[in-house]
């Protein structure tokens, strides 16, 4: 077919032809190959131009065309067109850009022109190797989703709603309503924001064709213009909606308050909020952070913030009713426990941690055991025997009994408690508290058997005999452990530790010596030591290998041995007893020296020769370490030990060798504190009661499955938070200590309490103290919720995610954050709205930052950030107009006698009605002063100035320098854009400007489009932009989906790449560089193939492919080197 070229050049008015000599270029056109026709016209894109192509083809039958004018990205499609309208197909057209490429950036004529024909050259040799592409289209879903629910979102939502569609609607936050929710009055009209806003709103919630997804992310988007798969995160309120009825009980009894971020910090809301009054939906949501650190340190789990909480509000009950959930012996881990959650708190990091285990003591001494409900339980028919009353039986002993098994236990002393009850002294665990929680227990249905040794009195074979179904072995480690030194075991004298503490506990009160040396640095040995003290020892020595430093006892329990008159005798090994008729009379030790490391990482004592040296004394108590007795389990040969004499478990479920036997505490884990045991006593609990009901074991530990993995997602801390001393229990006086077993630490009292629980900086944020599940009568409340991904489809998407307004703390001169009436532009329409922190009244702050009087003078500052080059050299458009706002709302609330300063650069009152709105301002008395500020300062020079702060400005009109005392100043600060635009670009496959706003395709003609087709733009994340244009563009917005979804069909690039299958050798060099996911692997063929629906024809998969398999169509090899050679050619013959 004989190839025939109708070549066109557009004047462009003046932009092409004022350089380049377009006629010239139209005769030179002429004479290349294959070019039938050849003509200039003042705008060819007009329609005269178009009509003219379009006779030309008709009448010469032309079968390719080339015009030279703007960008391809501005009218390709305009020329595409008319080639179609007239039979020819729109790939058989090319076009040269002579406007962009030339004419703008040549000044020379002669060079104009040259380069002109050259391009011209080059699109003409080039079209003659186009070959007809078929034009491709796919089908639309007739469904939109917004994403933003501000006031662009909704009114692109209402009116896609309206027009019959389903939309989806997508807002980050708890609410729509955006910014302008925020705002007291709308300009220019003054109307109540509320008042224009919450009817929007409420249409969308009423809506039966928008789907209103708040509280929801968009976390990923696939597929193509009218078939996108959006994946959307809707994260859990905790609150179900739709059940919730708004009510705001909940929000009453919360004990967490923090910063409200709709009152922009003003004032406190609590954890679980409603934004404002009027919310859509009205449900309330729960804030919560990853767990707080002290909760997930805690071995046993307790939910530590939130009993502190309580505490905090005087809730003393509810406090140890939280506390029981994980923990059955508050009281008495309120004074022993080594408290690691206090290791973690964050409070640390501004003073010092929180007093936790104190706390948790004072709120069980607050509660009389009366006071607690009994649970009510349904009983099981099953029997388990618990042997061993220490801290993991009872847990264990708790936990079955509250899920209905039917418990024993079996303890070999006198009295329930284990090491509880004969290791630790009266003076640190008063026996009445052991007493008074676990009688707390037994009321609940727990039977108990003392005097009951295992291995003496019973087997474990007679528990099964006797129809006990699991048994939890408990027995502890009560064992003392030698020194292994001569005279150990001949001299009278020498004591067991362990044996000494059980004695004493169980009432027999004999002194020991009157010169003891206790060996060990545990907090055994200090309890022994603490104890011989108390019973009338003159000198008690505590001896120990190592340094002071590196003793495993308690600090608070040295210091009070110290205060007790205990000497310490450290870095001295033991080395033999000196006895006299069989009679202890001397400690021989040597002196150590800290070597290296040893396996438990502490330095290895190291013997120094010759420093041998003799200690008095007539009593020795080693206090070196414990051990499980194992003796009886001769009876029990398959039940299996570990080298350490301890029970071998499975490290998860805590099951023995024998299916029906569980094991923990010290008796597996060896010496360990109470919590570490109550944590354990938790695991074998859940691995019996699933035992119990017959079900597999094999997964692993399920006690902590419903505990979310530790995170560090946690609240800021402020950076103002004051330092807060840290409240010290009171001490028993060292007088009284020397003979009585009274408790030395005593409890603090309620006011210390509620200051100490005041310091908890609310890690998590909820402390999940349960006190809004007891009053909400709906039943709304489940914080068991988790996050849920579901994926829509959907044709289009509007994109209408806003703006950020600029925080101006960086900009130190201003003084914000440090003077307290120094306010951002939405502080100030929170301070002057009815539902804000001060009822809508215009007030100033007074040092201790409570909202006080009016101001007598405010200074309105604009442009902060913006026109700046350090920040934003943009201008944000709407800050004149709300200044002149803000202007009128304090003459007309605070009075028209008060003084208001506008410093202003230009005043650009752009709008319809804005220019009389700053006439109405000047003749309210509005004070214009043309100049920056350059410092707002409190350092007064006058008496006028005292106590005021003083605008340090410019007058450029009167060309002179100013000191404005004022007690206000508003700084009408930047909009800019959002901190997470470039992510959300990256998902919805927008670009973001060099001013971080989000790009349209064409300033233009495609001012609602983006690079991205089917995606378009609403609202501020566009660009600066008041309310009026803000629903402006989001109607348009919403009618070019509109567009989409009623056509049913849309056009897609036929421009595109494809891979040849006899070429391609599988490499997948093109997968990963696809930005697009449009190529896949046919494992079958062991090639790539190419999703044409996806495909946008970038060329990256052609430009990597090492066997030149891939190619763009359009753009293939032969298209763009003829193109090449035809430039070659006429830079030869022009010149």
């Amino acid at each position: 077919m004989t190839i025939k070229i109708g070549f066109y050049i557009c004047h462009c008015g003046i932009n092409i032809a004022h350089k380049v000599r377009v006629t010239e270029v139209a005769d030179f056109a002429r004479g290349l190959k294959n070019v039938v026709v050849s003509r200039d016209y003042k705008f060819m894109c007009s329609d005269p131009g178009q009509e003219m192509i379009e006779e030309d083809i008709r009448t010469y039958g032309l079968n390719r065309v080339v015009v030279a004018s703007c960008s391809p990205r501005l009218h390709e499609k305009t020329f595409q067109g008319a080639c179609q309208r007239a039979g020819l197909n729109p790939y058989l057209f090319q076009m040269a850009s002579v406007r962009e490429q030339v004419s703008w950036v040549t000044k020379d004529e002669d060079e104009a022109t040259r380069k002109a024909k050259t391009l011209a050259a080059g699109a003409i040799n080039r079209v003659n190797f186009h070959q007809m592409l078929e034009t491709r289209t796919v089908d639309v879903h007739p469904d939109v989703m917004v994403v933003g629910g501000g006031i662009a979102g909704m009114q692109a939502a209402l009116d896609i709603g309206n027009a019959g569609h389903t939309v989806y609607l997508v807002e980050r936050q708890t609410t729509v309503g955006g910014h302008m929710l925020q705002f007291d009055k709308t300009f220019p009209t003054l109307d109540c924001a509320a008042c224009i806003g919450t009817p929007k709103m409420v249409e969308v919630a009423q809506n039966p064709n928008i789907k209103l997804l708040t509280y929801s992310e968009v976390t990923d988007v696939s597929g193509y213009i009218g078939n996108y798969q959006v994946t959307v995160k809707r994260k859990p309120r905790y609150i179900k909606e739709g059940v919730c009825t708004g009510c705001g009980e909940c929000a009453k009894v919360c004990p967490v308050s923090l910063p409200s971020e709709w009152d922009e910090g003003l004032i406190d809301r609590k954890a679980i909020f409603r934004a404002f009054p009027q919310a859509v939906p009205i449900t309330f949501t729960i804030d919560k952070k990853d767990r707080a650190p002290c909760t997930t340190t805690c071995p046993a789990g307790i939910n530590v913030q939130g009993y502190v909480q309580l505490i905090g509000q005087g809730k003393y009950l509810e406090a140890v009713k939280l506390i029981l959930q994980r923990l059955p012996l508050p009281g008495v881990l309120g004074r022993v426990c080594p408290h690691p959650c206090e290791g973690q708190c964050r409070r640390a990091e501004v003073d010092a941690p929180v007093a936790i285990r104190d706390l948790k003591r004072f709120a069980a001494d607050q509660v009389k055991p009366e006071d607690l409900p009994v649970a009510a339980i349904e009983d099981r028919p099953g029997k388990v025997a618990v042997v061993g009353s220490g801290p993991a039986g009872l847990t264990v002993a708790w936990d079955l009994r509250l899920k209905g098994w039917q418990v024993t236990l079996f303890e070999a002393l006198p009295l329930l408690g284990g090491m509880l009850r004969v290791g630790i002294p009266d003076y640190r665990l008063p026996p009445d508290i052991l007493d008074r929680e676990i009688d707390y227990l037994l009321q609940h249905g727990i039977e108990s058997k003392t005097g009951m040794r295992l291995g003496e009195d019973f087997s474990l074979a007679d528990l099964s005999d006797q129809g006990y179904q699991a048994v939890f072995l408990a027995i502890g480690a009560h064992a003392a452990m030698n020194l292994g030194i001569p005279g150990e075991e001949t001299a009278n004298g020498v004591l067991d530790a362990i044996a000494f503490l059980r004695e004493v506990n169980l009432g027999d009160r004999q002194c020991p010596g009157q010169k003891v040396v206790v060996v060990g640095g545990g907090n055994v040995a200090i309890d022994t030591a603490r104890t011989a003290k108390r019973l009338g020892a003159e000198t008690v020595t505590v001896i120990y290998r190592r340094s002071e430093q590196e003793m495993p006892a308690y600090g608070e329990e040295i210091e009070g041995a110290r205060e007790e008159g205990v000497q310490f005798a450290t870095l001295a090994a033991p080395v033999g007893i000196r006895a006299e008729n069989d009679r202890v009379v001397g400690f021989e030790c040597i002196r150590t020296e800290l070597g290296p490391p040893d396996d438990s990482g502490r330095r290895r004592p190291v013997p120094v020769q010759g420093s041998e040296f003799v200690i008095d004394c007539d009593a020795v108590i080693p206090a070196i370490g414990q051990k499980t007795d194992v003796a009886w389990t001769s009876q029990a040969p398959d039940l299996d030990l570990t080298a350490r004499n301890t029970f071998a478990v499975h490290p998860h479920t805590l099951q023995t060798s024998l299916p029906h036997v569980f094991a923990a505490g010290d008796a597996v884990s060896g010496p360990a504190t109470v919590i570490e045991a109550v944590a354990a006593g938790h695991r074998a609990a859940e691995a019996m009661h699933r035992y119990l009901q017959g079900e597999d074991l094999a997964n692993g530990d399920s006690a902590l499955a419903d505990r979310p993995a530790p995170g560090n997602d946690w609240a800021a801390i402020p950076e103002d938070t004051p330092p807060l001393p840290r409240v010290q229990p009171g001490h028993l006086e060292i007088e009284a200590r020397s003979t009585s077993f009274d408790e030395v630490e005593a409890c603090m009292d309620e006011d210390d309490a509620r200051k100490e629980a005041s310091r908890c900086l609310n890690c998590g944020v909820c402390s999940e103290c349960m006190a809004c599940v007891s009053v909400c009568e709906a039943k709304a409340i489940d914080h068991t919720m988790t996050a849920v991904k579901e994926t829509l489809d959907v044709g289009s998407i509007i994109v209408a995610t806003g703006y950020d307004l600029l925080d101006p703390s960086p900009m130190q001169p201003f003084g914000y954050d440090r003077f307290p009436n120094v306010f951002t532009s939405l502080e100030f329409e929170r301070l002057s709205n009815a539902t804000g922190p001060t009822g809508g009244q215009i007030l100033i702050r007074n040092e201790n930052g409570a909202f006080t009087r009016p101001p007598e003078s405010v200074a309105l500052v604009h442009c902060v950030g913006s026109r700046d080059v350090n920040y934003h050299p943009y201008c944000s458009r709407v800050c004149c107009m709300y200044a002149l706002k803000y202007s009128h709302l304090i003459k007309e609330k605070v009075g028209h006698h008060t003084p208001v300063y506008d410093f202003y650069i230009d005043q650009r009152c752009f709008g319809k009605g804005y220019e009389e709105f700053y006439r109405r301002c000047q003749e309210e008395g509005t004070v214009f002063i043309r100049g920056k500020v350059a410092e707002i300062t409190d350092q007064a020079e006058s008496e006028a100035e005292s106590g005021r702060l003083i605008c340090l400005a410019e007058d450029t009109l009167l060309g002179e320098r100013l000191r404005v005392p004022v007690d206000m100043v508003v700084l009408c600060s930047a909009m800019e854009a959002r901190a997470d635009a470039v992510e959300v670009g990256r998902i919805f496959g927008v670009n973001p400007g060099a001013d971080g706003f989000f790009l349209e395709e064409h300033p233009k003609l495609g001012p609602l489009n983006t690079a991205t087709d089917g995606v378009f733009l609403a609202g501020a994340c566009q660009g600066p932009k008041d309310i009026p244009d803000t629903v402006a563009q989001a109607s348009g917005a919403a009618a070019k989906a509109l567009s989409l979804a009623t056509r049913g069909v849309v056009e897609v690039p036929s421009a595109i790449s494809w891979i040849d299958p006899e070429i391609c050798s599988g490499c997948k060099t093109c997968i990963g560089l696809c930005a697009y996911s449009a190529i896949e692997f046919d494992e079958r063929r062991q090639i790539s193939v190419v999703n044409g629906a996806l495909c946008k024809g970038c060329g990256s998969c052609a430009m990597a492919c090492p066997s030149n398999a891939a190619q763009v169509r359009h753009f293939q090899g032969k298209q763009v080197f003829a193109e090449l050679d035809g430039i070659m050619a006429a830079l030869s013959a022009v010149g």
